[in-house]
């Protein structure tokens, strides 16, 4: 068993946690390229069966949780110490550790803002805040796709369109970069691009684009790059912008297409679907009727966008259940909502599953997933009350389960074996949850005595 509360107690109070923790594992067989002086560790069952993982340790429960899972399954994984104090030690280096692991991999998200120890005996905020910024960077990430429901959200990355000034805008035509007071990289968005129609024509899902080209200067070139891409296949585009971003600035929307990797639409000529081109600002609305209506739809936006539209998705299932309960109160009905929305067939709930998946130029993508408030729960563990009185039910550790069976699934796609004993593992953990929560400690022993660890 691992001593679960002084791993929690070292990190809270500022002990040695890398110290205490590198005794855990071994040092890794595979590392980062281009990072020599990285430091991996690796555990688990390195059967030769399954394809390894690479966990992220960040902070709080997103650290302790996955100590836990690890641990309880048995896997075989590589861990990145990554926590706020050493992500600050190491200037941030430790995100391209991270960042270039060549292997799918686990992206644990937490509060920003993080006081560290500035090495001169005082505080300082982290460097980097939650760091999620600069990993996509390191990383080489150009899109996030989180689906919910029956909608899914395309994000480019880190494309932030919403310039004016005219005088300064241009393409970079050695780096692709879109610039003017903000920079939204060209490459980048024909990656994500390319991902958004290729979702559209193997699902048959409807396509929506919710950009600004009339608005936003770079999402003219944005538009025209989507134009260009179109070009040759058997698409059909419904609502269409105004003006053809591709015709409007093809000499600046050229000069990104030079730096793509020859081949770049290879197979394309075949692929097709419905693609209906939006104003971004349209797709707040839009989103509540495919929500509603349960229409399968997948939205491509930029990072400013997308953010905004996987925020909205994620909070707008519980208003609509609680003005659901009204009209029912009102008409006099003996019924709940909440019972109803599974009845009437809609799967979100109030976002905290939603997953999210970042695509890397090269290399296996990264699963990513955000805990808010995980350092407060962490506070209340160690005082001894998680429920505070009551008040609060103790951690759900389920989305670390969830998390890593989409991870390993995704690593091994064709290890019927390793499905089945991972959906054999969420089922005893639903078994072990159902009912009073247990608190975080008394689960994890729970858990670690019905889960057989992985083995060949």
């Amino acid at each position: 068993m691992l001593d679960l509360i002084n791993i929690a107690r070292t990190e809270a109070e500022g002990g040695d946690l890398f110290g205490l923790l590198s005794g855990l594992f071994e040092p890794s067989d595979v590392m980062p390229e281009g990072c020599p002086d990285a430091v991996i560790w690796k555990g688990g069952n390195h059967d030769g069966v399954v394809n390894p993982v690479a966990h992220s340790l960040t902070d709080a429960y997103a650290l302790l949780g996955t100590l836990a899972a690890i641990d309880i399954l048995g896997l075989p994984y590589y861990a990145v110490p990554m926590w706020s104090q050493y992500r600050h030690d190491t200037k941030l280096e430790t995100l391209k550790w991270f960042g270039n692991m060549p292997c799918t991999s686990i992206k644990w998200s937490t509060a920003g803002d993080a006081y560290v120890n500035d090495g001169k005996g005082g505080k300082v905020v982290v460097m980097g805040k939650s760091a999620n910024a600069p990993l996509r960077t390191q990383a080489g990430v150009y899109c996030n796709v989180r689906p919910y429901g029956p909608i899914t959200v395309v994000r480019c990355m880190p494309c932030l369109p919403y310039s004016q000034d005219r005088a300064v805008f241009d393409v970079d035509p050695k780096t692709g970069i879109i610039h003017s007071e903000m920079n939204t990289p060209g490459v980048q968005m024909a990656y994500a691009c390319r991902r958004f129609l290729g979702m559209v024509n193997e699902t048959g899902k409807l396509g929506r684009v919710a950009f600004k080209p009339t608005q936003a200067m770079e999402d003219g070139i944005n538009a025209g790059i989507l134009s260009w891409m179109l070009l040759g296949t058997k698409f059909s585009v419904g609502r269409k912008w105004a003006v053809d971003g591709y015709v409007e600035n093809r000499e600046r929307v050229d000069r990104i297409i030079a730096l793509l990797p020859d081949g770049f639409k290879d197979g394309m000529k075949t692929w097709s679907g419905q693609i209906e081109q939006h104003i971004a600002d349209t797709n707040y609305g839009l989103l509540l009727w495919d929500l509603i209506e349960k229409q399968d739809v997948i939205v491509f936006a930029t990072d400013l966008d997308g953010d905004r539209l996987t925020d909205l998705l994620a909070d707008v299932s519980d208003p609509l259940r609680r003005f659901g309960q009204l009209v029912i109160d009102h008409l006099g009905a003996d019924a709940s909502m909440d019972n109803l929305w599974g009845e009437m067939g809609y799967t979100t709930g109030n976002g905290r599953d939603m997953t999210s998946v970042m695509y890397r130029m090269s290399g296996p993508p990264i699963h990513e997933q955000t805990l808010g408030s995980a350092d407060a729960m962490l506070l209340r563990l160690l005082d001894g009350d998680e429920s505070m009185g009551g008040t609060k039910r103790p951690y759900d550790p389920r989305i670390h389960f969830v998390l890593i069976r989409t991870a390993y699934l995704d690593a091994n796609s064709d290890n019927a074996d390793l499905r089945d004993w991972l959906d054999a593992a969420l089922a005893k953990f639903d078994e072990i949850y159902a009912g009073e929560r247990p608190g975080f400690i008394d689960g994890y022993k729970a858990l670690k005595s019905a889960i057989q660890p992985w083995s060949s």
